[in-house]
C-alpha cells in the first residue's frame, strides 16, 4: 500500500500508482479534457482526493511553457461595473486554472501604456485583457505599439478594429430597444440624457436612440438631447436643462441608471407624474434600479458575463498561439435585454 506522510508531497504519479493508470490519464482527469471514461474519472478523482493531491502550477508551466497568469489592465475598481466585470474574469480564471495579475489605472492617461505592457511582460504573463474603456484618443497607442506585443491582447468596450479582438455590450442595439419599447408605449417626443460625448460607450447609445426615432419618422434635433457625465448630479443638471430645450418631451431614454435616478427625482420634486407624464428608461440594471420610485425600466447589460467571455476569448487567443495557428482577431457583442418596470407605461 503507498505509504505518504505529512512531510513527502504527493505527487501525479503516487496517484497514477494507486488509481493503476497512466500519468497522462491523471492529467487528462484534472484538466478535465475528454478520452477518460467514467468509471476512470471516477477512480482517478477518488485517490485525489484521497492523496489530497494538488497539481504542482510549475511543473505544469513548464510542460505547457505557459505561466498560467493573466494581465488585467483595469479601472476605477470602486464603481460598480468594473468591479462586476473583473468578478467574471476571476471566476472563469479560477475554473480554468490562471491566476491573475490586476494593474488598475487611476486615469485614462495614454502615457502610462507602455509602462504598464512592459511591467506585465515582465512577469510573464501569458495574454492581457485590457478593460479600460475607450475614452478620446486613449486607445490611439494600438497602432505604434500592438504588433510588437508578443502575448494576445483582447480589448473591452472598445469601438471594433480590424486585427484586434475585443467584446463589448452592444450598446447601440440596447438603446434602440429602449427606444422601441417607450415607441410601443405610445411615446413620440423621446428626449435622451447621453454619457459624455468623448466615450465610445456613451456615442453607441446615443446613436442607438438617434436612429430608432429616424426609422420611425421622427426627426431628431440638438435640443432633444443633453450630455451628463454618468453621475447622479449630472443627471439632475442635464434633466433641467433639458426640460427647457425640449419642454413637450413625454419620455427620456437616460444612458445609465445612476443619471435616470436623478431624473426621478426632480420629476418628483417638480410635480411631473412618471410614468403618466414623463416616461423614463434607463441603461446598466443597477440593482439599486428595481429600488427606485417608482421602480425603473432599463436595459441589462451581463458584466459578470462580459469579463467571463473575455476570459475565454484570450485563452483562445493563447491556445491558438501555441499551437501555431495565426487565426482572425474577432470583434464580438454581447447582446443586452429590456428590463420593464413601472417607470415606462408598458409595464
Amino acid at each position: 500500500m503507498l505509504q505518504t506522510g505529512k512531510r513527502k508531497r504527493v505527487t501525479i504519479k503516487d496517484v497514477a500508482q494507486l488509481a493503476e493508470v497512466s500519468t497522462q490519464t491523471v492529467s487528462r482527469v484534472m484538466n478535465k479534457l475528454p478520452g477518460v471514461s467514467k468509471e476512470t474519472r471516477l477512480r482517478v478523482e477518488t485517490v485525489v482526493e484521497k492523496l489530497s493531491y494538488h497539481p504542482s502550477s510549475l511543473a505544469r508551466s513548464l510542460i505547457r511553457q505557459r505561466s498560467y497568469t493573466l494581465g488585467v489592465v483595469t479601472f476605477e475598481l470602486k464603481y460598480l461595473g468594473p468591479s462586476q466585470t473583473l468578478n467574471g474574469i476571476a471566476d472563469q480564471a479560477n475554473q480554468l486554472g490562471y491566476m491573475l495579475l490586476v494593474k488598475e489605472l487611476d486615469d485614462f492617461n495614454i502615457n502610462r501604456v507602455d509602462d504598464v505592457i512592459d511591467s506585465l511582460l515582465a512577469h510573464q504573463v501569458d495574454g492581457i485583457i485590457w478593460v479600460v474603456p475607450e475614452i478620446a484618443d486613449n486607445h490611439a497607442w494600438l497602432k505604434a505599439r500592438m504588433d510588437k506585443i508578443s502575448v494576445p491582447v483582447l480589448f473591452l468596450a472598445m469601438q471594433p478594429r480590424d486585427g484586434v479582438a475585443s467584446i463589448a455590450t452592444d450598446n447601440f442595439q440596447g438603446a434602440n430597444m429602449a427606444v422601441q419599447h417607450l415607441l410601443a408605449c405610445d411615446q413620440r417626443k423621446i428626449g435622451h440624457i447621453s454619457g459624455p460625448s468623448n466615450w465610445w460607450e456613451a456615442e453607441e447609445r446615443k446613436r442607438g436612440w438617434r436612429e430608432a426615432l429616424e426609422g420611425a419618422g421622427h426627426n431628431i434635433s440638438e435640443r432633444h438631447c443633453v450630455a451628463g457625465d454618468w453621475s447622479s448630479a449630472s443627471g439632475a443638471y442635464a434633466f433641467a436643462k433639458l426640460l427647457q430645450s425640449f419642454p413637450e418631451m413625454d419620455a427620456v431614454f437616460v444612458a445609465n441608471d445612476q443619471m435616470a435616478l436623478s431624473v426621478l427625482r426632480e420629476a418628483l420634486r417638480r410635480g411631473i407624474r412618471v410614468p403618466d407624464q414623463l416616461a423614463v428608461v434607463g441603461f446598466d440594471n443597477i440593482p439599486e434600479s428595481a429600488y427606485f420610485y417608482p421602480p425603473l425600466t432599463t436595459i441589462y447589460q451581463d458584466l459578470h458575463l462580459l469579463g467571463e467571455q473575455a476570459m475565454l476569448g484570450v485563452v483562445e487567443m493563447i491556445q491558438a498561439r501555441q499551437e501555431d495557428q495565426s487565426g482572425i482577431a474577432r470583434s464580438r457583442f454581447i447582446q443586452p435585454t429590456l428590463v420593464v418596470r413601472e417607470s415606462s407605461k408598458c409595464v
